[in-house]
Order: C-alpha cells, then sequence, then structure tokens
C-alpha cells in the first residue's frame, strides 16, 4: 500500500483501468456455464444434481487457486501472473467446444475455472497503487467487473442460439486471448515489485505471507465473503435454471431477468467501496445483511394454497411471489450484496497491508467455495425437497448464523479495546469506530 506521498493517480487509475477490463472479461467467462450449461443439461439429460455440480465445478478451481495466485502475485506482480493466467485460462475454453461426455465435460470445467482466482491477482495487483484513503473506491470499481456475469447472461443465450454452445465458447477463448495481450502491453509492474527490482530486496519468506491465516478474524472476513460473493456466483449460475423451471420461461428470457441480478451485483461494488471509505465497512456490512434477511424471508416463502374456515363456508387463498416481486427482490439482494464484497475487501489492506495477497487470497477462496457448494446444494435439494425455493431458504440461515457472529465478535472486540463502553452505551459506538478504524488487525476475533 502506498503512502499518500507516493500516490501517483495517472498510473493509479491505468492500472484499475485494464485490470478491471481484465478481470470482467475473465468473470464472463467463468460464468459461462450458466448459460451453455442448460443446453449441455438437455442434451446429456443430466439430473438437477449433475446439472448443479457442473455449473459449479468452475467456481471450485477459480476458488482454491486464489490462495495461491495471491501469493504469487505478491512474489512476481499481478501483471505477469494476470497474463498467464488469462492465456491459460483460454486454453481450456477453447478445449471445452471438443468435449462430448459428462466427465470430460466437468474436467474442462476444472481448467475454465482458473478465470475466477483472477480476482485475487487483480486485489493485490491494484491494492499497491492506492493509498489507504482511496483503496476501498478502487477495489470497489474493479470488483465491479463481477459486471462480467451480466455480460455472460445477455450475451451468451444469442451466441448460442446464433451458433451454437461450442462456437460461443471458442469466442470467449479469442476475447479472453485479445485482452491478454493487450492487458500485458498497456500495464506496468507494480510499485512493490519496481521497489524491489531497484533496491535488490528478497520477496517475503512463505511461512510470513500466510501467518495472518492463523487469526479467526480473517475466517470470519471469510465466512462473510462465502454470503457475499460466494451467493452471488452461485445465483448468477442457478437464476436462469430458476427461471426456466419455476416459472416456465425461455432461456433467453431467464438470461435477461438473471441479468438484471448480476448487473447491480456487480456496478453497485464500486458504490460500496465509496461507501466503505466513508462510513465504515462494518457499518456498510450491517447494512447487507440486514436487507439480504429481508429479502430472503420472502424469497424462500413457498407457494402455498390455504384453506380458511368462513362464517359462510371455505374460504380458499394463495400464497406466491409473482415474477415482477421476484424480479425486485433479486435485484435488491444484488445491489445490497455488492455493497458488502466491497466492504469485506475494505477491511484486509487496512488491517493487513502487508498480506493482501494471502489474507485475500484465503477469503477470496472461502467465498468462491460458497460458488462451488451452494449449486450442488440448491440442485440436490431440489431433488430431495422439490421445492423451488428451497435454494433462498439455506441462504437465509447462511445469512443469520453470518449476521449473529459478527455483531457478537464486534461487540467484544469494542468492549475489550473500550471498558468504559458498556451495556446500552455501547450501541452508540456501533457499527464502527472511525478514529482509530484498522487497529483490530491483532485482534483474533
Amino acid at each position: 500500500m502506498l503512502s499518500a506521498r507516493d500516490y501517483n493517480p495517472p498510473k493509479a487509475h491505468k492500472a484499475l483501468l485494464f485490470s478491471t477490463l481484465a478481470f470482467t472479461t475473465c468473470f464472463a467467462v467463468w460464468t459461462i456455464f450458466s448459460i451453455i450449461g442448460v443446453k449441455i443439461k438437455q442434451e446429456l439429460g443430466l439430473s438437477e444434481t449433475q446439472f448443479g455440480l457442473m455449473v459449479a465445478t468452475p467456481v471450485l478451481t477459480g476458488s482454491i487457486s486464489r490462495l495461491f495466485l495471491g501469493i504469487w502475485t505478491e512474489r512476481f506482480g499481478g501483471r505477469l501472473v494476470f497474463t498467464i493466467l488469462m492465456l491459460a485460462t483460454a486454453i481450456a475454453v477453447y478445449l471445452l467446444s471438443s468435449v462430448k461426455t459428462y466427465e470430460m465435460f466437468l474436467v474442462a470445467a476444472l481448467g475454465v475455472g482458473l478465470a475466477g482466482g483472477s480476482f485475487i491477482v487483480g486485489v493485490a495487483y491494484i491494492s499497491e497503487w492506492y493509498d489507504k484513503d482511496h483503496q476501498g473506491t478502487a477495489l470497489g470499481v474493479f470488483g465491479a467487473g463481477n459486471v462480467g456475469a451480466a455480460v455472460t447472461n445477455f450475451a451468451a443465450p444469442f451466441l448460442v442460439v446464433a451458433f451454437g454452445w461450442q462456437t460461443t465458447a471458442q469466442i470467449y477463448a479469442g476475447v479472453l486471448v485479445a485482452i491478454a495481450v493487450l492487458f500485458y502491453l498497456l500495464t506496468e509492474n507494480d510499485p512493490r515489485l519496481a521497489r524491489r527490482a531497484t533496491e535488490g530486496t528478497t520477496t517475503m519468506p512463505l511461512r510470513e505471507q500466510l501467518a495472518p491465516l492463523a487469526k479467526l478474524q480473517v475466517w470470519r472476513f471469510s465466512l462473510y465473503y462465502f454470503f457475499v460473493f460466494g451467493a452471488f456466483v452461485s445465483l448468477a449460475s442457478w437464476l436462469p435454471r430458476y427461471y426456466v423451471g419455476a416459472y416456465d420461461m425461455s432461456l433467453e428470457q431467464a438470461g435477461m431477468l438473471a441479468a438484471l441480478y448480476t448487473a447491480p451485483a456487480s456496478v453497485f461494488r464500486a458504490l460500496g467501496g465509496w461507501m466503505s471509505d466513508r462510513f465504515g465497512a462494518r457499518r456498510v456490512m450491517y447494512w447487507t445483511y440486514g436487507v439480504s434477511l429481508i429479502c430472503l424471508f420472502i424469497l424462500s416463502y413457498p407457494a402455498t394454497d390455504y384453506v380458511v374456515r368462513g362464517i359462510d363456508g371455505p374460504i380458499g387463498f394463495s400464497i406466491v411471489v409473482p415474477v415482477a416481486l421476484f424480479v425486485v427482490l433479486t435485484i435488491t439482494l444484488g445491489f445490497v450484496m455488492s455493497l458488502g464484497k466491497a466492504a469485506v475487501y475494505k477491511h484486509i489492506p487496512v488491517y493487513y497491508p502487508d498480506h493482501v495477497g494471502s489474507v485475500g487470497g484465503l477469503v477470496g477462496m472461502i467465498g468462491g467455495l460458497g460458488g462451488f457448494v451452494l449449486p450442488i446444494a440448491y440442485g440436490a435439494m431440489n431433488d430431495m425437497v422439490g421445492v423451488w425455493t428451497s435454494c433462498f431458504m439455506l441462504l437465509f440461515v447462511i445469512v443469520l448464523v453470518s449476521f449473529l457472529w459478527m455483531h457478537g465478535a464486534i461487540v467484544r472486540m469494542e468492549a475489550r479495546r473500550y471498558p468504559e463502553i458498556r451495556g446500552a452505551e455501547s450501541s452508540r459506538y456501533l457499527p464502527e469506530i472511525q478514529p482509530d478504524y484498522g487497529r483490530e488487525g491483532t485482534a483474533n476475533n
């Protein structure tokens, strides 16, 4: 992280621009199975659980790889790691078009999933260009590259209809190669890497890089990200299937409506970064969890028929979430999740400025694993329970547990640091204490 004196806005903004472009492209590739997977499901006659596993497999690679990619970015720099990552992913995406069996689709999906690891590469790279007062906004702008999921939901259905899913995969691979070359030619090594080359210093030992991962606080941040990012990825992949099955829509209609969810969940991440700088990351997380609980409670309610014994006989009525309300609720959910994603990553360079790659990699890995585990859980619950809204019931429980842990940890932390704040008075100082924000990095909460 740069000091305010060394902060160079023109160079920083150029790095941010091309990193965001590269991440947007990678994210579009990462979620390609949300569209072509529906066609593959029809061709192979897959069950809901098999479909959920196929959609989730790229997320597994993208999640696990984040820890290693974060460490490598700290060692070798984001410019080189980002470029190699995009080229390797493009090969996997192109080879996807020649696959015939379900098992090989899963293998190919592991390679496609490398695109998801691009996030931590960009976070570690961008963090080195900005000072503390601008990092939240910059990382929020970069994180808006999640809009790549909306690009896929908008564009991929029409490409699939016009050219077939195999050609669509080849087009994606070609675009990814072009962006990789453009990124390498137009960006520079980050300031820390340049400083090492000038001063002849060595990289931080691996044990020291991994030391913060022993802190419970880091794992708490990971749980936050499990929902705000993992659930976002899972729903970006699952909603097209949900619309087709629950509301009997065409793939084109389902893709368009799913994009209405993914677009705000991506674009407004920049706003979440600014709000985290302005109001504090904790406060943004409180808003995120509060609104999410309301939305998920309504979305969880299954279509139900009731019969009431009226004065003049039975009175029947139904409770169902209509399409219009469903769309509004998912857009709202996507919006607050975008704020939460930015808020989580605002914490990391403030609390762990010398370990952004490793800590951010772990948080991103756990969050990404949510995107892997949850679609499988959705499919399994559909097969076992037979209720479409069961996926939202699961998310409601996850949010409730996360919210309670977050609030309890904050209350305990502030009670230790400020013993004079007790009882009812403590509510005046929550959820954010601005003057010394960041000192909690040493706390194990």
